[in-house]
């Protein structure tokens, strides 16, 4: 059978690890002289929430296609194993809530979702073919007992916004975190 090692147990199955599938059976198994009796499965739950702005903060993301891009970059997270609970933010902004699998890094998940989006962008809306996200992005780890905290937060970005900039919602978002920064390099 693919991806199943072949040879007699000696006492029973156990599941380990065959290249690229987890879940592969086989039978006991020596390796390095040391015998493998039972392997435990990866478990994880990930969740990480993204916030990125446009360069140099220009509202290139209006009502009439916040829906779009938001969509878009759910499937962007899709198509890459991710989960895409919450997607938001205002015209000059994105906030993502994702939960992610082990083998993807925060750095490796906002370039697919800047990346992937801003080429969509570009050949959606000719007419934004200068648009861009920032160079930099803010990431948070969150706990699942905030994950319906975080949902409402991102929810309610345009109500949020007619109180406070971006600008004062980032800082405060990475002195929340405990986060050191330059002030040279906060805005990219």
């Amino acid at each position: 059978m693919a991806g199943q090692l072949t040879k007699q147990p000696r006492s029973g199955k156990v599941t380990v690890a065959v290249g690229f599938n987890p879940r592969a059976t086989t039978e006991r198994k020596h390796v390095a002289s040391a015998t493998i009796d039972q392997m435990a499965n990866t478990f994880s739950q990930i969740y990480f929430h993204f916030v990125f702005s446009t360069k140099n903060r220009i509202d290139w993301i209006s009502p009439d296609i916040e829906n779009r891009v938001r969509a878009y970059i759910g499937g962007i997270a899709r198509k890459h194993k991710m989960t895409a609970i919450q997607v938001g933010g205002i015209d000059n902004h994105a906030h993502a809530l994702i939960g992610s699998p082990p083998s993807l890094s925060p750095s490796q998940i906002a370039k697919y979702l800047k990346g992937d989006s801003s080429k969509w962008i570009h050949i959606e809306f000719p007419e934004m073919r200068n648009f861009a996200w920032q160079d930099g992005y803010g990431v948070f780890s969150v706990s699942r007992s905030e994950i319906d905290r975080v949902v409402r937060y991102i929810q309610n970005q345009r109500e949020h916004h007619s109180k406070q900039t971006f600008e004062d919602e980032y800082l405060s978002l990475l002195r929340l975190h405990g986060i050191e920064y330059d002030n040279r390099f906060l805005f990219g």
